[in-house]
């Protein structure tokens, strides 16, 4: 690598392969918080939660939308194995609000047969892909 500050980022989904290449720090949420990651970081394994991933880059950071999955941080590596990432332009704003609605009417009416958890999680992405776009 080319900057003594600089690491490798994988960011891996089903589809494809996300983004791959060498940043300065990556953010991201957990299921302990929000976490931030620069070179020689401790080695260690960590549950994704849905939020706003930031990857900054030589160039400044850039944001997309993180879903679900968990990381692996390693001093020289971070590679990110998710459900669903997103940039920016691959959100449609309308769809996730009507999402959003729809997730806090089902909280909201705490019916036997509706999934609470599901519908939790359905609100957290909604709300990650509305903030990304903010």
């Amino acid at each position: 690598m080319s900057d003594n500050n600089r690491f490798l980022l994988k960011v891996i989904t089903p589809e494809r392969v996300f983004y791959d290449g060498e940043v300065s720090m990556v953010e991201f949420n957990t299921t302990e918080g929000e976490i931030g990651i620069y070179k020689n970081h401790i080695p260690t394994t960590v549950i994704v939660e849905p939020g706003i991933l930031t990857i900054t880059e030589e160039e400044g950071p850039k944001n997309a939308a993180l879903h679900a999955g968990f990381a692996e941080i390693l001093p020289d590596s971070v590679v990110i194995l998710a459900e669903i990432v997103e940039w920016p332009s691959e959100i449609d704003l309308e769809r996730a609000e009507r999402a959003k609605e729809r997730a806090e009417e089902r909280i909201s009416q705490k019916e036997d047969k509706t999934d609470m958890d599901r519908a939790h999680v359905a609100l957290k992405k909604a709300i990650c892909r509305i903030n990304t776009l903010k």
